[in-house]
């Protein structure tokens, strides 16, 4: 049987550490037999889960005994992590358990080195700071999960449960995973990544910039085939001038951003209304329905369809 330690530490976030333990345990082979051992440990008996108090009946040396270890994440991910924990990890990690984190529990692993030169991700609301503090990692905060193999990271707590369902495939195949997915009701592989959750806002322009009133005058006209030059006419600039400018004051070039602010414009109608695609791939200024739905999915992370189904409002009873 598959043994899975998973890790509680102080401030646990409580989904987090609850997703793999209802997973897991719940998961049955074909034959009906459990499919997983699930082993709660931590540095003390007694965990301040914050919401909770938790007992822990294994310690830290259950980690190197177990084949997988979950870091489940913590409500602050910058807090210092005890030493003991960490030596923990690195030395099973070196006797080849997998370790997989969920959400901020990228935090943990990465504070390891464990994934040093390796690829990770976490919520992307925490992505920015896991890189910053961890240069030497490719924080993808695009994805819901990574897998490297042995070190494996997810994004939020719901994330959480896509990489629990991918374990179990990896372990005991499709079927199993597909019962396991049907369990909690949820399918065995979501469309699209965090990207789609992600709130894509661009760098505020300085008050009083130049580019102040280009902008305002951009998002008015959105839904007009706006080329460079037109920009850089209504903005008296050249177009050299222009590119420059923008990428000092938004980071970005004048079309991604134009191309951006009509993307966020077809998410809000998509989620408000019942327009055909085509439609708002008009309305929001793409004179191809196509192209519309090229540069939606490169920028959200999945189809217009998709992204509807997922975020579209119930209408209200009258």
């Amino acid at each position: 049987m598959h043994t899975v330690a998973v890790l509680a530490l102080d401030k646990v976030i409580p989904f987090d550490l609850s997703t793999p333990i209802e997973v897991f345990t719940r998961t049955r082979l074909p034959d009906g037999r459990a499919a997983y051992r699930v082993r709660i440990c931590a540095a003390t008996p007694t965990v301040d889960a914050g919401a909770f108090i938790l007992q822990a009946p294994w310690g830290l040396d259950a980690l190197a005994e177990a084949d997988t270890v979950i870091l489940p994440g913590c409500a602050d991910p910058t807090a210092p992590i005890p030493d003991e924990v960490l030596d923990a990890l690195r030395q099973a990690g070196a006797g080849g358990t997998r370790i997989a984190s969920i959400c901020t529990g990228a935090f943990i692993l990465a504070a390891t080195g464990l994934l040093d030169g390796h690829g990770a991700t976490t919520h992307w609301l925490a992505a920015d700071t896991l890189a910053r503090l961890h240069p030497t990692i490719e924080v993808d905060p695009g994805v819901l999960y990574v897998d490297n193999g042995q070190f494996l990271t997810s994004a939020g707590a719901a994330a959480g449960l896509d990489l629990c369902l991918h374990l179990i495939r990896r372990d005991h195949g499709s079927a199993v995973a597909a019962d396991a997915a049907r369990l909690s009701v949820m399918p065995l592989e979501r469309e699209g990544g965090q990207a789609q959750f992600i709130t894509h806002d661009f760098p505020p322009t300085p008050r009083g910039s130049v580019l102040e009133p280009v902008l305002r005058w951009m998002q008015d006209n959105a839904d007009i085939d706006l080329t460079l030059a037109d920009i850089a006419d209504h903005a008296a600039m050249s177009t050299r001038t222009l590119n420059r400018r923008f990428r000092e004051q938004t980071g970005t070039t004048p079309l991604e951003w134009l191309h951006r602010t009509r993307i966020r414009q077809a998410q809000h109608l998509l989620e408000a209304t019942d327009h055909p695609v085509d439609r708002i791939a008009r309305q929001v200024g793409f004179g191809s329905p196509t192209a519309f739905r090229d540069r939606f999915k490169r920028v959200v992370g999945t189809s217009p369809h998709a992204y509807r189904a997922a975020f579209r409002a119930p209408a209200t009873k009258t």
